[in-house]
């Protein structure tokens, strides 16, 4: 489908090519999230994080979320960016933008599939820190 956009890679994810695939000129809202490897969690310090995917299911399951997304929000596009491998604080590991005709739907979309995709796509985060590590489950 040439509305919908996935990568699963180890290498950085650009916001600004995802802005630049979902924006239409039909499109009244983008809506972009980020999310970002932060220095710690549970008042506890984070040195990185490890992010492990089994890839052929990750895809399919990123594809299968961004297809619902655009049929439930009747979105122009979607694009779903993850990153494995080590990630440094302040490093992104996923982003997702949409674009839609108005910008409810396209907030509603973007919640969605982010929310959507800790739920469902077999990627792993290992949270390290400076006494020890632990794998954490993906969603909150």
């Amino acid at each position: 489908m040439e509305n919908i956009e996935i990568i699963l890679s180890d290498k950085n994810l650009s916001e600004q090519n995802c802005l630049d695939f979902v924006k239409t000129d039909d499109s009244g809202g983008i809506v972009v999230f980020v999310g970002t490897v932060r220095n710690q969690t549970k008042g506890k310090r984070v040195l990185r994080l490890d992010f492990e995917a089994y890839e052929p299911m990750a895809i399919s399951e990123m594809k299968k979320i961004a297809i619902q997304a655009i049929e439930k929000f009747s979105l122009k596009k979607i694009a779903v960016h993850h990153r494995v491998g080590m990630l440094e604080i302040g490093e992104i590991p996923v982003i997702i933008a949409v674009s839609a005709a108005h910008r409810g739907a396209a907030f509603d979309a973007c919640e969605f599939a982010i929310d959507m995709l800790k739920e469902t796509v077999p990627i792993w985060k290992k949270e390290i820190f400076e006494d020890g590590e632990v794998w954490v489950s993906a969603t909150p």
